[in-house]
């Protein structure tokens, strides 16, 4: 009988982390916590230590930490409570957990991915800003320390799983495919006038804010399209989105002799999670089983460019490459910050993205370090705040 893996997990509050948790209790003999990094969930996090027994534990606001040992002072096994920017590195680097779940929103993910890398431990990545931001930087450390870089998100994962058997060479195109978002069936004349809430109202998946809000301008498509990029090493012009409302494929591959290959099942994060951190191996699970007739018909469609400009804005990007996807990825970040604060309109989204990659265009580190990446990282977000009071809400 093999010992549980340990894993530690960034983000453990959060739809990722909680769902990952979900795999640990259906599976205790398979897996078990040994580290957890949270944001201000503080009550949900304590709960979390209770039930896991996590030997180490961050949270990332400092002033949070006594009301969280103040949570769990009557537990019999208390874990070391660290706190700070630093403390969730220290989380992702420490002990024996052989694998970490990545699932901190944004590129306050990257930093604690390098420190997971460079202490050994292999990654399953639910955090797509990682590459995305940090794709010059981070893919040669993994080659460095020899660790596995795993994708967790259901389309990456949907790709990887579809790879398995393909010779090297075998891979001709990548097809990923988005649901639609909120507005996939609203006539692009009326996006002036949505708001927040709408944004909100994913059709099939139960995510993050952010990531909703991405999904509904179809940025987090552009997004993973860097993403596939870099985990699987094709042009842009041989990786393509295809919009696919069920979300029963979460994406194909085509091959050389132009045979496609899809993976296929109800929409759950908990699948690819499973599979990243069980591979190669493949779990039995009691989940709903996939049942083609009750899945229905599936159907695709092109996604409508005037609709989603920020998909173009993302191919651009990552064909200039550099720093110039960090950018990309920032002004992203802090547009949508802006939107859900009710600061901007869901139409200035994609027009202050452009504005700020436009004036990055000439400054596009070409060949850019960890610093070069975490400067243009502020820099682009710092360009959106300076741009806001331009946008009348």
């Amino acid at each position: 009988m093999t010992s549980a893996k340990a894993i530690s997990i960034l983000g453990s509050t959060g739809s990722i982390g909680t769902q990952t948790l979900d795999i640990v209790r259906s599976h205790p003999d398979r897996f078990r916590v040994v580290g957890m990094a949270a944001g201000r969930n503080i009550k949900l996090l304590a709960e979390q230590i209770a039930e896991f027994k996590p030997e180490i534990v961050a949270t990332h606001d400092e002033s949070l930490l006594p009301e969280l040992k103040a949570l769990v002072k009557r537990l019999p096994d208390q874990p070391q409570m660290i706190a700070g920017k630093e403390a969730i590195a220290e989380i992702a680097r420490y002990g024996d957990a052989e694998s970490v779940v990545t699932g901190i929103v944004g590129c306050a993910g990257l930093l604690p991915t390098i420190a997971a890398i460079e202490a050994g431990k292999d990654i399953a990545l639910a955090n797509k800003e990682t590459l995305i931001a940090g794709g010059p930087v981070v893919l040669p450390l993994i080659k460095k320390h020899g660790v596995k870089l795993l994708p967790a998100d259901s389309e990456h994962s949907a790709i990887f799983q579809c790879l398995q058997g393909v010779p090297e060479g075998g891979l001709r195109r990548i097809i990923l495919t988005a649901s639609g978002g909120a507005f996939r069936d609203l006539p692009v004349e009326k996006l002036a006038t949505v708001t927040v809430k709408d944004a909100l109202k994913h059709p099939n998946w139960s995510m993050g804010q952010k990531i909703t809000i991405d999904s509904a301008t179809l940025m987090n498509k552009g997004l993973e399209v860097i993403e596939a990029h870099y985990l699987f090493g094709k042009d842009y012009d041989d990786i393509d989105i295809v919009v696919h409302p069920q979300s029963i494929i979460h994406s194909l591959i085509e091959v050389q002799d132009t045979s496609v290959l899809a993976q296929l099942g109800w929409p759950d994060m908990r699948l690819p999670l499973l599979y990243a951190l069980s591979y190669p191996e493949r779990i039995y699970t009691n989940w709903e089983k996939f049942d083609l007739v009750k899945a229905g018909d599936l159907t695709f469609r092109e996604p409508d460019h005037a609709k989603y400009p920020c998909m173009n804005l993302a191919y651009a990007a990552g064909r200039a490459g550099g720093s110039m996807p960090a950018v990309l990825n920032a002004a992203n970040e802090q547009a949508v910050a802006l939107f859900l604060e009710e600061k901007i309109q869901f139409l200035d989204i994609p027009r202050v993205i452009e504005k700020v990659c436009d004036r990055h265009q000439a400054d596009n580190n070409t060949s850019p370090a960890l610093a070069d990446i975490l400067q243009a990282d502020q820099w682009a977000r710092q360009a959106v705040l300076e741009l806001q009071p331009q946008l009348v809400v």
